[in-house]
């Protein structure tokens, strides 16, 4: 119920407003590395001293295409400045495909793919890769197709799946083959169970039996997860590569780099900070009570 409750306020024009009124900056940049590039520089240079960074440029569901363009320029940007910093081969970037046009309503394929090229270019040129992150289930297909239109010219582009979707399993069959990036995670979203597994168990079950897929594949499975038996169990699967978010479990991603695992932290930086924040109180819920107090005591 507290999940469901923290995703439906992560819709909430007024919640929203609340929130970003009050003084919630300590619990916010635990997950959120700042507003500016600059900001976002400086946490990759401290985390690549033992792990690998994917960086989120925060915004979605665009819906002109002045702000989708705006973009793929701050992703130019971003990725201009990891090659300068010397930080390309440790940090790639991760992109939703709403900030670059997906929610468009006309011409919102053709003019995603126009912008996503775009960025997966600058990212060549640099030296780095991209993964594309999934969203809501209205948008798996079309995200999917023009993961699949990118791979013609970038076959690093990453593609994600989500666990809790009854669907994954054979999205993973079709992705797991060589060469292929995948991270598996369990889900954000709050998914109705007509196309959703909305029992823990069931989830964690669905995500062991898609690992499963992906690691026979001949790919490489970037196993997105906090949870311990997760860990565990991919840990005993080659090759694979472990994604934890910025500010969740850090400690344990320090103890996993330190004996050899290939860990990768997810930075998230911008200004449209309240969605991803929002979604990251719904699967932390202890840290609920310390963002009501920081609400309560505003100002």
């Amino acid at each position: 119920m507290l999940r469901t409750a923290l995703l439906a306020a992560s819709r909430s024009p007024r919640v929203r407003a609340l929130v970003e009124r009050g003084p919630t900056r300590a619990i916010v940049t635990r997950f959120v590395a700042g507003t500016t590039v600059d900001d976002v520089l400086a946490v990759v240079r401290e985390l690549v001293a033992d792990r690998l960074v994917t960086v989120d440029h925060l915004g979605e569901n665009v819906t002109d295409r002045a702000g989708a363009r705006a973009t793929v320029g701050e992703y130019r940007v971003l990725i201009a400045r990891l090659r300068d910093a010397g930080l390309a081969d440790r940090a790639e970037v991760s992109v939703k495909l709403s900030a670059l046009g997906q929610a468009l309503e006309r011409d919102a394929q053709a003019v995603t793919l126009e912008h996503a090229r775009a960025v997966c270019a600058a990212a060549a040129a640099a030296g780095t890769t991209v993964t594309v992150d999934m969203e809501d289930h209205t948008t798996t297909d079309a995200t999917l197709a023009t993961v699949r239109e990118l791979r013609t010219d970038h076959p690093w582009v990453g593609a994600v799946v989500q666990s809790q979707l009854r669907r994954t399993l054979a999205d993973c069959r079709d992705l797991a083959h060589p060469g292929s990036r995948v991270r598996l995670c369990k889900g954000a979203y709050d998914e109705p169970a007509s196309v959703a597994y909305r029992d823990p168990d069931e989830v964690r079950a669905s995500f062991a039996r898609c690992l499963d897929v992906l690691a026979a594949g001949g790919g490489l499975p970037m196993v997105a997860t906090h949870d311990p038996a997760m860990i565990d169990l991919a840990r005993s699967r080659e090759p694979r590569e472990l994604q934890m978010l910025y500010g969740v479990r850090p400690r344990a991603q320090q103890e996993l780099a330190a004996e050899g695992e290939r860990v990768r932290v997810y930075l998230p930086y911008g200004t449209d900070w309240y969605a991803y924040f929002m979604r990251r109180l719904a699967e932390r819920p202890a840290n609920v009570g310390f963002f009501l107090r920081s609400l309560l005591t505003r100002g």
